[in-house]
């Protein structure tokens, strides 16, 4: 092949190949506009407080934010704000959810995690269902073809359990550093995991590697980045990075 040939397909190629990855993660950013307010399940007999990121533009996909354990103090769902705020100003219309209430029993501490705790991550997949649900008839002009589930800690645990539960709902998962529940196996979802540097997983809940091959499930270890930084808690280097990695998964078809 003559050299300058070689030479003008290599350059072809390095430029298609970094419009594509600029495509992926745009810098475009959008206005939005946060709401809160608290939603009312009678079959439950249950109140759901949520916070809602809208940004202003048309027909955006759907993430749905669920938060780490907080001892039923209340006001978690609004202690993520630099990754809820970020996806909003990249065009993201985000849910995010308190799942627990003040009048709620403590989660247990001890017992078997996939026992003792699967009531509390049922009652948060049956929360996010009831949200969903709620948006359809509030928000109709919303993409519900393209919801993505986000969650951290106990929050990835309900997100991990949700498409296994009610399947068919979501496109896309993305969990903080889930411990106890599995992610799910199944070729019509994607699965997306960032790991922190000092907690391990429970035996069974990562895949193997060639099951991440089989089910396109990617797993990210986040060297630098602890359990308990993955919230407003963390520093500005450990919040760029997760947003960019979970910006980077939400771009991916």
């Amino acid at each position: 092949m003559n050299k300058n040939i070689y030479f003008l397909i290599l350059a072809f190629s390095l430029s298609a190949s970094c419009l594509t990855s600029k495509k992926m993660v745009s810098n475009q950013t959008y206005a939005f506009k946060l709401d809160t307010l608290t939603l009312f399940d009678q079959s439950r007999d249950r109140k759901i407080p949520i916070a809602l990121y809208k940004p202003k533009i048309d027909n955006p996909k759907i993430v749905v934010f669920s938060h780490g354990y907080g001892q039923n103090k209340g006001g978690d769902y609004l202690a993520y704000s630099y990754l809820t705020n970020y996806l909003a100003s990249k065009g993201y219309f985000v849910v995010s959810i308190q799942h627990e209430l003040p009048t709620d029993r403590l989660m247990p501490t001890t017992g078997i995690p996939q026992i003792v705790r699967r009531p509390f991550w049922e009652r948060g997949a049956n929360n996010i269902l009831f949200v969903i649900n709620e948006l359809k008839k509030s928000n109709p002009e919303l993409d519900f073809k393209h919801i993505t589930l986000i969650g951290h800690s106990n929050g990835a645990d309900m997100t991990a359990l949700f498409p296994q539960k009610y399947p068919g709902i979501v496109d896309k998962i993305i969990t903080l550093d889930n411990r106890r529940m599995a992610l799910p196996k199944a070729a019509n979802i994607k699965v997306y995991s960032l790991r922190s540097s000092d907690q391990p997983a429970d035996e069974g809940v990562l895949p193997t590697e060639k099951e991440q091959k089989k089910y396109r499930i990617t797993i990210v270890k986040l060297a630098n980045t602890k359990h308990n930084d993955m919230d407003d808690n963390g520093n500005e280097n450990q919040h760029k990075e997760i947003n960019y990695d979970v910006l980077k998964f939400l771009s991916e078809r």
